[in-house]
């Protein structure tokens, strides 16, 4: 049985669609800025054509981008995890969003509450652990909601809150604050829980850690990433052999 093409009914070719969700989503660019460089580039798409496109198939690249990397996770040793908040503003009300970020940094579950109290900790950790299991040691800043939570799933002994030791969850947050200031914060938990997802998985697929290889290596790494197309889509054979 043959996966249907989710570009089917789409005039445009599936690599300006792709390309085009990337760019918005990797980069603090604005739907208008967007449709600017797509303009000098000789291609004419206006930017609520864009944000269709993202809306209907970023949540699909994320969600594909996730699935592999939660097998690969899951399969493998869990030796820490950070967890951290970041307050947001959603219509001039304050929220939280919930991180959590692996041992390389590199951000697993993104979860938006109005609240940070035991229930809503509770419910990202049980969210997170369903996922990508359960890690040797946890790393959280000083908030008590966390080891409530941890108590009551009988995982309080992994806990760690030494100081300093959770800058790789507080550096995560930086890339999601500059999309937040090119797009003029959120109007809905609904947008911002969406938006959030994608923009981990993508930010992690395009994650290569330039310092740790050579350049020949990393061009070879950003060239795969960005022919990368997943497998819930129809493949593009001249793709695959190039």
């Amino acid at each position: 049985m043959t996966k249907d093409d989710t570009f089917k009914y789409f005039r445009t070719s599936r690599e300006i669609i792709r390309l085009t969700v990337m760019l918005f989503v990797r980069f603090p660019l604005s739907l208008r800025k967007v449709e600017d460089l797509l303009h000098e580039r000789g291609i004419e798409v206006s930017h609520e054509s864009l944000r269709f496109w993202w809306q209907r198939f970023g949540p699909l690249f994320a969600a594909e981008i996730r699935k592999k990397r939660a097998e690969r996770l899951r399969s493998g040793p869990q030796w820490r995890r950070h967890l951290d908040e970041m307050f947001t503003k959603i219509n001039g009300e304050r929220h939280y969003l919930w991180r959590a970020v692996d041992h390389e940094g590199e951000v697993l579950e993104s979860f938006v509450t109005k609240t940070r109290d035991k229930k809503a900790a509770l419910k990202f950790l049980k969210k997170t652990m369903r996922r990508y299991g359960r890690p040797e040691s946890i790393v959280t800043d000083l908030l008590r909601s966390y080891g409530a939570a941890l108590r009551m799933i009988g995982a309080a002994q992994p806990q760690e809150t030494v100081q300093r030791l959770n800058n790789r969850a507080e550096n995560s947050h930086l890339p999601f604050r500059r999309r937040e200031r090119a797009m003029q914060r959120f109007r809905r938990m609904r947008s911002l829980q969406m938006f959030a997802a994608v923009h981990a998985s993508v930010s992690n697929h395009f994650n290569s850690e330039r310092s740790l290889s050579s350049r020949a290596n990393f061009k070879k790494n950003r060239t795969a990433a960005l022919l990368w197309l997943p497998p819930v889509m129809q493949e593009v054979s001249d793709l695959a052999g190039a």
